[in-house]
């Protein structure tokens, strides 16, 4: 009876420190994830790569200019014979030359091939983001997962507690009627076996609790330090329309988006192979200061000039030995691909989206079922205690009323949290998960 006690006493304070914590949101929880969730963080990064390579800086627009510089000293040893028959010997001469240009390239055309990559890095930063909200989506799909977990295990550490509950109170009568002869130890004995196995269900209840929280807590990042409650009021949007959700999904859904996106930057990979077929027209220019400081064997002992100069090039690759045919060829072939990778989506979307829709539809009966029951599982279970009470059933059959009533709600709970998550992945197929309010 001892262990018992103390037993029961780490149940009532571990139910008290859960009462008085704070209740995490569902929204509050979908803004600790966005802000400090490590995928989001990483694809974030990736965004800000791809918005770096769409800038004009990338885009080959731009001219390029290099500066030279350039200095050169010698000292030689010359021996130099003139036309007049004048021989003049130099040890040590010593002469120094100096240099210094600024160059300027610029393509002015290039078939158009520089306009059709700009425009594929802008594609290439659109898909980007795409990947950034299809990481969002997923990454808050797994938060409730996790979350509505935390939740459906709270309240089945009620219904547990609920039954211990009981439990306590059958022993208390069982020992009264023992102490007045009005039943045997046998029942008292049993009474303690039952409450022995509901205060272990409700402990391992708490202990699942805390990993499932610590599971959550890995999604914020670990930024959490306080333990917390979650919100375990579930309300369900009955009110959907397949047919306007199922044409939603059709252009929001997040893979449909990104092939589209995919088959547009393909449609520009397969013009910029074809305009390396036109010729390159370049124009360059540079500004050049050179200065000689000659030794005396030179007729000019100083020597400086500066200067402009510019120019216009053209060029036209011919024949690459069959490179660009090949490039073209196989630009066409994967355009083609994703394109029918596209068909081939929306077929598979069709399909998802009827298999969820069916799924979120049995869940959802399935659940308030579930919910019905409870009413019925109370009611016998009044009716049977009452009864009990009287002395008109025993021990075993007010135990299977309990255990039923129990069993009812811990298979409601989990119906409940399943039609949730169930409406959540039809939202998300929709494309529609980050427009809800949570």
């Amino acid at each position: 009876m001892k262990n018992k006690t103390i037993l029961l006493s780490i149940i009532l304070v571990v139910s008290n420190v859960f009462a008085q914590q704070k209740v995490l949101t569902p929204n509050a929880a979908v803004s600790l994830a966005l802000e400090n969730n490590y995928g989001i963080k990483l694809a974030n990064n990736q965004l800000e790569v791809a918005k770096n390579n769409a800038s004009i800086l990338n885009s080959g627009f731009l001219p390029t200019v290099t500066g030279n510089a350039g200095a050169t000293y010698n000292v030689d040893n010359t021996e130099a014979e003139f036309s007049n028959g004048t021989v003049t010997i130099l040890n040590g001469a010593e002469s120094s030359r100096y240099n210094a240009s600024v160059n300027l390239n610029y393509v002015l055309f290039d078939g158009l091939g520089r306009s059709y990559d700009y425009k594929q890095l802008q594609e290439r930063y659109q898909l980007s983001e795409l990947q950034v909200r299809e990481t969002i989506e997923n990454t808050v799909f797994q938060l409730f997962t996790i979350y509505y977990n935390v939740a459906q295990i709270t309240e089945n550490g009620v219904a547990l507690k609920q039954t211990l509950d009981i439990s306590n109170d059958r022993l208390k009568r069982a020992e009264y009627q023992f102490n007045y002869g009005q039943s045997t130890k046998l029942a008292v004995l049993n009474a303690e076996v039952d409450i022995n196995n509901d205060s272990i269900n409700l402990i391992n209840s708490r202990q699942e609790l805390k990993n499932s929280k610590r599971d959550l807590n890995v999604v914020f990042g670990n930024v959490l330090e306080e333990d917390f409650d979650v919100n375990t009021e579930i309300q369900f949007d009955v009110l959907y329309n397949k047919a306007d959700l199922f044409e939603k999904a059709k252009t929001r859904n997040i893979s449909l988006l990104q092939i589209e996106k995919s088959i547009t930057i393909s449609g520009y990979d397969l013009k910029s192979g074809k305009s390396t077929y036109l010729p390159t027209i370049g124009l360059s220019g540079s500004y050049g200061w050179n200065k000689n400081n000659n030794n005396a064997a030179s007729f000019l002992a100083v020597s400086m000039n500066n200067g402009v100069s510019g120019g216009l090039n053209l060029s036209w690759n011919l024949f690459d030995g069959g490179n660009t045919i090949t490039r073209v060829k196989n630009a066409k072939i994967n355009l083609q691909n994703q394109e029918l990778q596209k068909e081939q989506l929306l077929v598979n979307l069709e399909g998802d989206f009827n298999n969820v829709w069916d799924d979120f539809q049995n869940k959802l009966n399935i659940y308030k079922i579930r919910e019905e029951n409870i009413a019925t599982s109370q009611n016998n279970f009044d009716r049977t205690q009452e009864k009990f009470k009287l002395g008109q059933v025993n021990s075993i059959e007010f135990r299977q009323a309990q255990l039923n009533l129990r069993n009812a709600e811990l298979s409601r709970n989990i119906a409940k949290y399943q039609a949730k998550l169930a409406e959540l992945q039809l939202l998300q197929l929709s494309g529609e998960l980050l427009n809800i309010n949570f």
